[in-house]
């Protein structure tokens, strides 16, 4: 496999997911989506797709098969640890989101913390992704319930404090069931 470089076009091997890479810190690799979400890979699961001759749709899937064929050969079974480790998560902390909260009222900010967690769940739908985790902080709670009350709204998701060990009991997890 190629080097990948910042800026490098690139698509995510099992998923549905391709984008342009933000980052390179050894093996592990930060893209941008193409609906414009950063998320982290090992260098293994993406393929290069920028420089390439466009080639027919047809010769494109027969060769991402041949490289997933290639790669679980060589790949190890995950640990239980790391087959049960979240796939996506959303920082919901305001200086995550904005870049100054001056004239932002408490309901201003509440609000775009909640809207950018009804963006980032629903971008998961999707994109098939099972496990999200949002991180909201322990604070005074408005903030985790008011997600809760947005992830009751939805039939097909389950939600759970997330991993005390990684999150302590600022985070919830968000477990989505897919249609067949």
């Amino acid at each position: 496999m190629a080097d990948l470089c910042v800026g490098d076009k690139v698509e995510v091997l099992d998923e549905a997911i391709s984008g342009h890479v933000i980052e390179v810190s050894g093996d592990e690799i930060t893209l941008e989506t193409d609906d414009g979400f950063p998320m982290r890979y090992s260098s293994k699961q993406l393929v290069k797709v920028g420089d390439r001759i466009k080639v027919s749709n047809h010769e494109a899937t027969l060769a991402k098969r041949e490289k997933e064929i290639k790669r679980k050969k060589i790949t190890s079974i995950p640990k239980p640890k790391e087959r049960n480790a979240p796939k996506m998560e959303v920082d919901l902390h305001i200086h995550q989101l904005v870049k100054s909260t001056k004239g932002l009222s408490n309901f201003d900010m509440l609000n775009i913390q909640l809207e950018t967690a009804k963006r980032q769940l629903e971008f998961a739908v999707t994109k098939r992704i099972q496990k999200v985790v949002f991180i909201h902080g322990v604070g005074e709670g408005i903030l985790k319930e008011e997600l809760h009350y947005l992830f009751k709204r939805y039939d097909r998701l389950k939600f759970y404090d997330a991993d005390y060990q990684k999150y302590g009991l600022g985070a919830t997890e968000v477990y989505i069931f897919q249609e067949t």
